[in-house]
């Protein structure tokens, strides 16, 4: 074998491991659409709630946080994705009522239902670009 033989072979081989261990790489995260950062509004009994989020699926669960400002940050609790449906619960500020969240997801939008103690109410997030 000569030296360019060599060299290209050395090549081939490098670039085989490079494209390996992307794929590994993006394995471990779904290409969902739920990925990203969104705006999440809410109308309640208890009032209007507002929040940047952030949320990541990887292989079926859901993790992320809603950032209500003020330093007030609810992180994603029991997160799973199944498809375009989501679900989760969020603890509010640790007291004892606990949203539980479903929502079906699309491209650029999120609707879903909110429950917590008897009451269900609507939510949306939008994507933010």
């Amino acid at each position: 074998m000569n030296n360019n033989t060599s060299k290209t072979l050395a090549k081939i081989f490098l670039l085989f491991t490079v494209v390996s261990l992307q794929a590994c790489s993006s394995s471990n995260k779904d290409d969902s659409p739920i990925n990203g950062d969104w705006v999440f509004t809410m109308s309640s009994p208890f009032g209007e709630l507002n929040a940047d989020v952030t949320m990541q699926a990887t292989r079926g669960s859901l993790q992320g946080a809603f950032d209500l400002g003020g330093g007030r940050v609810w992180p994603v609790e029991n997160g799973a994705v199944s498809g375009s449906e989501i679900s989760f619960n969020l603890d509010r500020d640790g007291s004892p009522m606990v949203y539980e969240m479903s929502g079906t997801v699309s491209s650029t939008t999120v609707e879903g239902t909110a429950k917590a103690m008897g009451t269900e109410v609507p939510w949306r997030m939008t994507k933010k670009n």
